[in-house]
Order: structure tokens, then C-alpha cells, then sequence
């Protein structure tokens, strides 16, 4: 009967410790419940559940039965159990760990080396065993009894404390996966109505101040948000000052994780097209983030890469309206028609002011794909010219970025500066090499004009390797005069009477006879300097020289005849210059 009353006593308890799991009860009620039961059904005086921590260095007591919470707390913080290395020495705990086998102490007053006397004396227990909690994975911890009197643990004692462990493993492995599952959905769902806070944000129009705003909010620190240049673009909580100064706006490497620790921050990449083009920095943050706090900051990267690319995608559609504006103007329309006017007037400009025609060449050598190089230089003028009111009119233009700006009525002759200027912030632009500016003064509203005279310059400057940062006509000197009559016939009729004859020999036999006529002026007549300029033999620069002379009837020994042909070369460059989209000759 009593064998009944026993056998009913342990289903019940096991039992219980099921329902406890299957109800979706939390470890450390399970924990708890673990400890009550093994106390009840033995008849322990005392019982505790002990863990490993974070570490597995030490074992901890994490629930108990009939201990104090005095006790408990001193153990813990004064007199954890150390996991010994080896299943032979340290604390009954640690051996039964590490061995899997249950470790019995009769009497710890006679154990060696047990340095937990005082505070059992406090709890008033004697003697121990701990057994081990076992799972297929291994051992996940020990349940230990005590008793107050000095008692020697029996295989019976020992294999029903082993059998309980048993079921109290396998519970507290059940409880720790639906923790893990409760927390995994909580985490879920707090990253879903961060997400989704974030994008409310952005849809309402917060733009990306709005979203440094939330994530401050969210995260309790300060945000900044910063662009691959440098620039701030928006900043909640505390000021701060950007961590770094830029970085080239590229695919990030490989393995990099989207947030990270760097320079002693937290930074966030914002991807959009393989590039990152911005960065979320929380200057004030760190060491390592909570679980939650890193997936808003990877929703936070996500919702900016949007709205990163609605701006630019605002921006390409103002860009291609300011293209087309600008394409009318140098193909000749009527920049005093009311319908051009208006156009100009909702996209910043005013046509009705001075302005000076400005074409950037672009060198690419070397830097990849041309035509991204030449988009980002004229994102870069147009940050530029954002800043500027009324603001200049800028867009790519048949390979080249060409402006029409406004001239300061103080200052009319400030070509050059403004020039120079726009020069050097397409330098900055990622991918290009060096930056040529021709600049052009616009009469009576002649943008068409302007332009074409700004473009005869840079090929002019090119012909004659004019490598100078900003190309003015004055700089050019008669070449520069020559470039605003307009009509290009008269200037190659006149290149023509006496470079003819060699343009033709040209490309009737493949010989470079200008270039070489163009080399042997451009080096004092010096025939030695010609020929290491060309990189041919001397002899080969003579053999040449007499056959100019030949065709031309020139002697170019004679001053007046080197005149002349300087003089046709600089006609048949600015007839170019004039007309530059035909074909060179040489």
C-alpha cells in the first residue's frame, strides 16, 4: 500500500513538472517547481537547482527549496562553485558536473578543501549530494539535496534523486526552448512596430530628420546621420561632432557587418545600390548592443537606404527637367520666351540676369566606367549650386558639365573666379582625375553662343596643350579673339592655303606631317628637341621637315614662313575650336 501511495506521489510530481512545461510556464518557475518537488518527494531538508554561468566557469544556485535567500546570495556572490577542469577534484558540484555521476559528501565537516563551511553552518546542513542534470546534449547543470544531520547517501536515495533529475533535465530543457521561443517572438514583434514606427515616419514626410528623431527615441542616445562626404544630414539628441570626416562612398568589404563598432562608436552603413552613401552614428554609445537596439538600428539602415532613394530619385527628376531647360538654351531657343522663363522660375533660375557660359572637362583616365564619373560630378556641381541663389543652371551636356551663371552685377569679371570655383568641387568628385574649365561671357543673352565659344576653347586649349585648371579666351590670346567670330569657313580657308597640302598627305598616307610641323615650332625649331618629344630619331624629324617644305613651299628656316605656319596651325585650331564636334584632322 505504501508502495502505491509512493508510485502515485512520484507520477503526480512528474506530472505537474509536464503540465508546468506543456502550460508555457517560464524557467525559472519550472526551476523552482524542480527544487520544491525533489525536496517533497525525498524528504530533503533542503534543495537547490544549480547552473553554469554565461562563462561556464562557476556553478550558480538558481532555484531553490528551504534555503535561505541569506544563503543563496552569498553563495552566489561570495562562494560560487568553480568548474574544475578535471572530474576528480574541486567542490561535489563541480565533480558531478563534470563527470555526469553524482558526488555524495557524508559529513562536511571531515570533507577537504570544502571552503562552504561557514555559511552551511549558517544554513545548518551537514552533508550533500549532487547529481547531475543530464540531456543529450550534455550536462546542463546539478540538483543538489542537503540534509541537516550527517548522512550517507544509499544507491536507492541516489538512484531516485538520479531518476527525478531525469525528468527535471528534460523539463528544464523544454522550458529554456519555449523561453527562447517567447523571447524570439517578442523580438519579433518589437522589431515589426519598430519598423514600422520607422516607416510611419518616413511616409508621413519626416524625412530623414524625422528618422534620427525616432531612433533617438528608440535607442535613448544621440544620432547622427552622416553623408560618405562628411556633411551632416541629420542629428537628434545630444550635438555632437561626426566621428570621421568621410570615406569614398563604395561597396562595403566584404564580411563587414552592417552594424558595427568603429573608431570607438556605433555605426550603422546605409546601402543603396552596393554603395554606402550615408552612415548612422551613435556617438555617445559603447560596447556591445542589445539584441533589440541592433535590429532597429538595421531597421533604421533599411528605412534610410529608402528614403536616400527617394531623394535622389527627386533629384534625377529635377536633374533631367534642369537638362532639358539647359539643352534648349544651347541648341538656341529663346531665353526671353515667357513659357522658358517660367520653366526656369520654378527650378530656382533666373534667365534674366547676366550670367557667363562655364564647360568642365572631365579626366577619367584610368577611373573606370566615364559616364557614373561624370553623374557624380554633376551631383557634385549641383550640391554646389544649391547653395547659390539664383542658382546656376548645371547638367551634363554631350560629355562635358556645362553651367550657365548668374555674374554678380558688382562684379562682371568674375568668370575665372566662379570658374575656379566650380574647378575645384567637381575635383572632389570620386573617379576623376583632373578637371579643365573653359569660361565664356554671355552678350545680350547669347547662351547658345556663349556655349559654343566655352566649348571652342577647351578643344583650342587641347590642341595647343593648354593644361591650365581654368581655360579663359583671354588666356588664349588671338586664338581667344578668333573663337567669337562664330563662322569657322573663312579661318579654314585661310589654314587651308597653307596647311592643305599636309592635311592631306595626312590622311591620304597615314603620316603625322602637322603633328610633327606642330612639334618641330612648339620646340624652338630645334630638331634634337622634336624628335625626343616624338620619340623618333633625328633623322627621321629631317626626312620630315623636307617634306613639309616640299608640300607647302615653305622655308621653315626663314622667320616669316614660321610665322605663317604658327599662325595656320592656331586658324586651324580655333576653326576646330568653332566647330568642335567635327572630326579631327591629325
Amino acid at each position: 500500500m505504501e508502495d502505491e501511495q509512493e508510485l502515485h506521489s512520484w507520477l503526480t510530481a512528474i506530472g505537474t513538472l509536464t503540465s508546468a512545461v506543456n502550460a508555457g510556464r517560464g524557467l525559472r518557475e519550472v526551476l523552482d517547481l524542480v527544487a520544491s518537488t525533489a525536496r517533497h518527494l525525498l524528504g530533503l531538508d533542503f534543495c537547490g537547482v544549480l547552473l553554469p554561468d554565461a562563462e561556464e566557469r562557476n556553478l550558480v544556485i538558481a532555484a531553490w527549496s528551504g534555503l535561505s535567500a541569506t544563503y543563496v546570495a552569498r553563495v552566489n556572490s561570495d562562494h560560487p562553485v568553480p568548474l574544475e577542469d578535471d572530474a576528480l577534484t574541486g567542490a561535489p558540484s563541480s565533480r558531478a558536473y563534470r563527470s555526469g555521476r553524482p558526488a555524495a559528501v557524508k559529513d562536511i565537516s571531515r570533507e577537504p578543501g570544502f571552503i562552504w563551511g561557514g555559511v552551511a553552518h549558517d544554513q545548518d546542513y551537514r552533508s550533500m549530494l549532487s547529481v547531475p542534470l543530464v540531456t543529450a546534449s550534455g550536462v546542463i547543470g546539478t540538483l543538489n539535496s542537503y540534509r541537516s544531520a550527517v548522512h550517507a547517501f544509499g544507491p536507492e536515495e541516489i538512484g531516485r534523486l538520479q531518476l527525478l533529475a531525469e525528468h527535471a533535465a528534460i523539463a528544464i530543457t523544454s522550458a529554456r526552448l519555449v523561453e527562447d521561443l517567447r523571447r524570439q517572438h517578442d523580438l519579433v514583434s518589437r522589431s515589426e512596430e519598430i519598423h514600422e514606427r520607422l516607416l510611419r515616419v518616413a511616409v508621413r514626410s519626416g524625412g530623414i530628420q524625422g528618422i534620427a528623431a525616432a531612433l533617438h527615441d528608440l535607442l535613448d542616445t544621440a544620432v547622427l546621420l552622416q553623408e560618405a562626404r562628411g556633411e551632416v544630414l541629420a542629428a537628434a539628441g545630444p550635438p555632437a561632432e561626426p566621428p570621421v570626416a568621410g570615406w569614398p562612398a563604395t561597396a562595403p568589404a566584404p564580411g563587414t557587418d552592417l552594424v558595427r563598432e568603429q573608431d570607438g562608436h556605433i555605426v550603422a552603413d546605409v546601402v543603396l545600390f552596393g554603395e554606402v552613401p550615408a552612415r548612422v552614428w551613435l556617438p555617445g554609445r559603447r560596447g556591445p548592443l542589445a539584441t533589440l537596439d541592433r535590429r532597429a538600428l538595421e531597421h533604421a539602415s533599411v528605412v534610410l537606404s529608402l528614403e536616400l532613394l527617394r531623394r535622389r530619385t527627386a533629384l534625377e527628376v529635377e536633374q533631367n527637367l534642369r537638362g532639358e531647360l539647359l539643352a534648349e538654351l544651347l541648341t538656341g531657343a529663346d531665353p526671353r520666351s515667357e513659357a522658358l522663363l517660367h520653366r526656369a522660375r520654378l527650378l530656382g533660375h533666373d534667365l534674366t540676369r547676366t550670367h557667363c557660359a562655364l564647360v568642365a572637362r572631365i579626366d577619367t583616365t584610368g577611373q573606370g566606367s566615364t559616364a557614373r564619373t561624370l553623374r557624380r560630378a554633376a551631383d557634385e556641381a549641383n550640391r554646389l549650386a544649391s547653395t547659390i541663389t539664383p542658382r546656376p543652371l548645371i547638367s551634363q551636356h554631350q560629355e562635358a558639365i556645362v553651367a550657365l551663371w548668374p555674374v554678380p552685377a558688382t562684379g562682371p569679371d568674375q568668370g575665372p573666379q566662379i570658374a575656379e570655383t566650380l574647378r575645384r568641387a567637381i575635383s572632389t568628385t570620386a573617379g576623376v582625375s583632373s578637371v579643365t574649365v573653359a569660361v565664356s561671357e554671355l552678350t545680350d543673352s547669347k547662351f547658345a553662343e556663349a556655349y559654343r565659344t566655352a566649348r571652342g576653347a577647351l578643344a583650342v586649349a587641347d590642341r595647343q596643350e593648354h593644361n591650365a585648371g581654368v581655360i579663359t579666351l583671354e588666356g588664349l590670346g588671338v586664338a581667344g579673339l578668333l573663337l567669337q567670330l562664330g563662322d569657322p569657313a573663312p579661318l579654314r580657308s585661310y589654314a587651308d592655303r597653307t596647311l592643305g597640302p599636309l592635311i592631306r598627305h595626312d590622311d591620304q598616307h597615314g603620316t603625322s606631317l602637322v603633328a610633327t610641323l606642330r612639334a618641330h615650332l612648339a620646340h624652338r625649331l630645334d630638331r634634337q628637341a622634336t624628335a625626343q618629344a616624338l620619340m623618333v630619331h633625328p633623322n627621321t624629324i629631317s626626312q620630315r621637315l623636307r617634306r613639309i617644305e616640299t608640300l607647302t613651299g615653305m622655308d621653315l628656316r626663314d622667320a616669316a614662313s614660321a610665322v605663317e605656319a604658327r599662325s595656320a596651325l592656331m586658324v586651324l585650331d580655333v576653326a576646330h575650336g568653332i566647330a568642335w564636334n567635327v572630326p579631327r584632322t591629325e
